[in-house]
């Protein structure tokens, strides 16, 4: 038999090393590390090479925020429906994949966020892009205000809703309001945005625009994706800081970030909720989270809920970070949030610094790059966790100098 890789190129292969040769011309080519994480050691996790060795790194661009993906109560619950129920959930959750496992989730999700239902997607990717599309083909005529700098799978969300949108320019309230003046005051509106805009860690102003949609009828969709957990007494999100929980109709989240595992939400009113479990394709037919996966989240919310001290350890972390590097005369963008933006401004020296981390000094930093951000605004994003240390800290800062140094980069952001 023919060995696939033997045959001639064909025009597609063409076209294929065309497009990824263009990511490379650009310097926006992503490589992927392959690393395991060390259980019970988190920030550290085995970085594999090429040659099948391995070598302990340190993560410093991870989305486990605060180490929950090591909880041993997280890790304890998830063994435990493994040996109660088995691997996978058996089918979407309309055929057999509901389980009491997934119920209990979802009351924990609505308990968090102070709503009467909530519904569980496979990712946030899945749950922005369904509930959006859904609310805005479910509603005659709607229109969808939408923040420039929002997620990309809440775009696609409003894309695929085919309905009028509306781009508001990011966090300008002026903007947003003569929008909302110039719309049919009948037609159904809504406001989509973020509480935590993850690249730039700015925050979205959460009363505000309850405040336009109040005035305008519309309803109000906030992501929370990189709040939750986080934020509030009990890890609610911002709007729990804010005490805006109240004013929202839906708010957004994800299980992959500070929870610790997989999945996506939306919280809302039990009749919001139904309309998207009833009409979303993208949910209907689904598989569902395995059982292990809903009953670890259940338990690393419930732990969330009930420990205020990791939220404060994480901001005093974050705030650590970002004064080190200032003090080193390092770029760091300025950033409210838990979010330590570092300016590189160039894609082929973002990933040079990222190699170089990685390479010399065991650090793992990923380059983000256009279309994540702006051209001309490529830079590092570090997410420092309640687990890394002033030694951690010391060996970035380091290694970052050394890099600065030697590729004669830009020091002021």
């Amino acid at each position: 038999m023919k060995d696939h890789a033997d045959r001639a190129p064909t025009r597609y292969d063409q076209m294929f090393d065309s497009a990824l040769g263009a990511l490379r011309a650009e310097g926006r080519y992503r490589v992927f590390a392959d690393i395991r994480r060390i259980r019970g050691e988190f920030p550290q996790a085995l970085l594999r090479e090429a040659d099948g060795s391995t070598r302990e790194i340190t993560v410093w661009c991870g989305n486990d925020y605060l180490g929950m993906g090591q909880n041993p109560a997280v890790l304890e619950a998830l063994k435990r429906a493994a040996d109660e129920a088995g691997s996978g959930s058996g089918g979407t959750r309309n055929i057999s994949g509901t389980t009491h496992y997934h119920v209990d989730l979802e009351r924990e999700l609505a308990d968090w966020h102070g709503k009467d239902a909530a519904l569980l997607f496979t990712s946030g990717y899945i749950s922005n892009e369904a509930s959006l599309s859904t609310l805005g083909r479910v509603l005659p005529n709607c229109v969808i205000f939408s923040d420039a700098l929002n997620h990309a799978s809440m775009i696609e969300g409003v894309r695929n809703a085919r309905c009028d949108k509306k781009i508001w320019r990011h966090n300008d309230l002026n903007h947003l309001e003569d929008l909302l003046k110039a719309a049919d005051p009948s037609r159904p509106k809504i406001i989509a945005f973020e509480s935590v805009y993850s690249m730039d860690g700015d925050f979205g102003p959460i009363h505000e625009v309850c405040d336009l949609a109040e005035r305008y009828d519309a309803l109000t969709y906030l992501d929370e994706v990189h709040a939750v957990g986080m934020y509030g007494e009990r890890g609610g999100g911002v709007a729990e800081r804010e005490a805006a929980l109240a004013r929202l109709d839906v708010v957004e989240g994800t299980l992959g970030k500070a929870v610790g595992v997989m999945g996506g939400y939306i919280a809302a009113s039990e009749r919001l909720v139904d309309v998207v479990r009833s009409y979303a394709s993208s949910f209907i037919f689904t598989t569902s989270l395995p059982p292990t996966l809903a009953a670890a989240a259940a338990e690393s919310i419930r732990w969330l809920k009930a420990h205020p001290e990791l939220r404060t350890r994480h901001q005093e972390r974050a705030a650590t970070l970002k004064a080190r590097l200032r003090a080193a005369d390092l770029p760091v963008m300025d950033s409210p949030s838990h979010i330590v933006p570092l300016l590189v401004g160039d894609p082929t020296e973002c990933k040079a610094v990222s190699d170089a981390l990685l390479t010399e000094f065991s650090l793992y930093a990923q380059p983000i790059n256009y279309p994540t951000v702006p051209r001309g605004t490529e830079r590092l994003r570090f997410t420092p966790s309640p687990l890394h240390t002033d030694a951690h800290m010391d060996a970035l800062v380091d290694a970052l100098q050394t890099i600065w140094r030697r590729r004669s980069l830009r020091r002021a952001a």
